[in-house]
């Protein structure tokens, strides 16, 4: 099982910036991806950005140049550096996990909101 603990949504003013945190503890395998996924009422969620423990990176077009995604696999936790926030991006964040040594099963974090403000 793997446990996910993701922090440092909130509010922010539209242009601001913010970082969110996700902690990855009990049976971490590599390879593996961790990334980020993101809700909003009404819509399917959508991926933001995945990162492998090599460090191959993918965006969505949306976020691609604002948003840069990193990790530190000596603390199994992966980051979210969003700068040049919009309305648009207000949503629910989700830490994602998934390895092959497990199946590739999606696990997932509590989620965080991110809230952008005109």
């Amino acid at each position: 099982q793997v446990q996910l603990v993701e922090s440092g949504g909130g509010l922010v003013q539209a242009g601001g910036s913010l970082r969110l945190s996700c902690a990855a503890s009990g049976s971490i395998f590599r390879p593996n991806a961790m990334g980020w996924y993101r809700q909003t009422p009404g819509k399917q969620r959508e991926l933001v950005a995945t990162i492998t423990s090599s460090g191959r990176t993918s965006y969505a077009d949306s976020v691609k140049g604002r948003f840069t995604i990193s990790r530190d696999n000596a603390k199994n936790t992966v980051y979210l550096q969003m700068n040049s926030l919009t309305p648009e991006d207000t949503a629910v964040y989700d830490c994602n996990y998934k390895t092959g040594w497990d199946a590739w099963k999606d696990y997932w974090g509590q989620g965080t909101q991110v809230t952008v403000s005109l």
